[in-house]
């Protein structure tokens, strides 16, 4: 398959999965949204903006020079910093978390860009470096703390999930470039504690914790949602109780149309409906290994991995969480999820794919149409005035090169 035709069906797996949210989206907040806003297609209609924005921006990402994304690296890292610090300063608390700016109708969420801001970081650093990277202090060490300033601000939000998924999707890229798995394990070793010690030191976060372990414990409290998606799930069956008739949505299951969506799938389309949604995210990440292993030059193959990565990885978190294989986290389903910044960011990863498969193809071809031709043999002739060339006379090696 070439890598238009990868394209294609790439395109065509990100529209499959927009229409799959749109049609899980409406079914799940038609009765929310009549309730609240007086009509049944509010929050589609919103979900719907956001997707044309996304579009939007996805189209202007394309239009962009290639060599202009890659010089952007670092201011795209220092913006993402400071909306990062303004957001803790400015942003707008909900739940107890101080994540989103409020632009009128619109709320904005800095850490789903700091995410690809740091991909287009971490890509055009690990091709500029590729040298160096087996060395700590200056091939390991500059992007992991890069890395590790963006995770600790959006901890300070606080956001377990997006820090840990940030930080992942940064070792996937080290991990491509091929770094040193001793600075890996070194690192990974270090993160650990610290890890263990966020997660003890707040209270609902061990509470999540036992849930994971044993939601009957508290089936009204911490462990409600979690039972929730598993009634869904276990409703759905094989075949599913059929598109709107999720009894779950009915405000017993919370978050069911951004974290738990693929819960509310389950249950009105059944396994048939989960697999297929599987099986999209699978093809996926498959076109974009295919993608990557196409692309000729370092920063193409890092940037779709990255992107790529990042996707996948929130995907799969988002199906283990409703499906009690993690303990509850809120990360949405990518571009299936209720969810505006979630929804543009994901497109906007979308279009680095593409545009880095792109990229990657022209410089492939660009090198094989300007190939020399090869020349002519002929045969070595010692520099005048070189008696011996490694101890080897002269004549002797002219000699062997006939």
């Amino acid at each position: 398959m070439t890598d238009r035709e990868l394209r294609r069906v790439l395109a065509a797996i990100i529209a499959a999965l927009l229409g799959v949210g749109c049609v899980a989206v409406y079914s799940t907040t038609a009765m929310m949204a009549d309730a609240t806003y007086g009509n049944t297609w509010q929050f589609l209609a919103n979900h719907l903006v956001a997707i044309v924005l996304g579009l939007g921006c996805a189209l202007a990402c394309l239009a962009v020079p290639y060599a202009t994304l890659r010089r952007m690296a670092k201011p795209m890292v220092l913006i993402s910093v400071v909306a990062l610090v303004a957001v803790l300063l400015f942003g707008r608390e909900v739940g107890g978390a101080q994540r989103w700016f409020r632009l009128g109708r619109l709320s904005v969420q800095p850490s789903e860009f700091a995410k690809l801001a740091l991909i287009v970081y971490l890509a055009d650093f690990l091709a500029r470096r590729q040298e160096q990277l087996q060395e700590f202090r200056r091939g390991f060490l500059p992007p992991m703390l890069v890395a590790g300033l963006m995770a600790g601000l959006i901890l300070l939000q606080p956001d377990l999930g997006t820090a840990t998924a940030l930080g992942a999707v940064a070792v996937i890229m080290l991990v491509v470039a091929r770094a040193t798995w001793s600075h890996l394990g070194l690192t990974l070793a270090a993160a650990m504690p610290v890890l263990v010690l966020l997660v003890a030191g707040e209270a609902y976060r061990r509470r999540r914790i036992l849930a994971f372990l044993n939601p009957w414990q508290d089936p009204q409290g911490v462990g409600f949602q979690i039972l929730q998606s598993f009634f869904a799930m276990g409703r759905g069956g094989v075949w599913g109780s059929g598109l709107g008739m999720s009894v779950q949505k009915l405000f017993y299951l919370p978050g069911a149309h951004t974290d738990f969506i693929f819960a509310i799938i389950g249950e009105e389309m059944g396994l048939v409906g989960t697999t297929v949604v599987l099986g999209l995210f699978a093809l996926f990440v498959s076109c974009g290994v295919r993608m990557a292993h196409a692309a000729e030059d370092p920063f193409s193959r890092y940037l779709i991995c990255g992107c790529v990565g990042l996707i996948g990885l929130q995907a799969v978190v988002h199906m283990a969480v409703v499906t009690g294989l993690m303990p509850t986290k809120g990360l949405p389903l990518p571009l299936v999820s209720y969810g505006g910044t979630s929804i543009v960011s994901s497109l906007i990863a979308c279009s680095l794919i593409i545009h880095a498969s792109r990229h990657g193809r022209r410089a492939w071809e660009g090198g094989q149409s300007a190939a020399p031709e090869p020349r002519a043999s002929r045969p070595w002739t010692a520099p005048q005035g070189a008696a011996r060339l490694g101890g080897v006379p002269a004549e002797a090696c002219s000699q062997q090169s006939h």
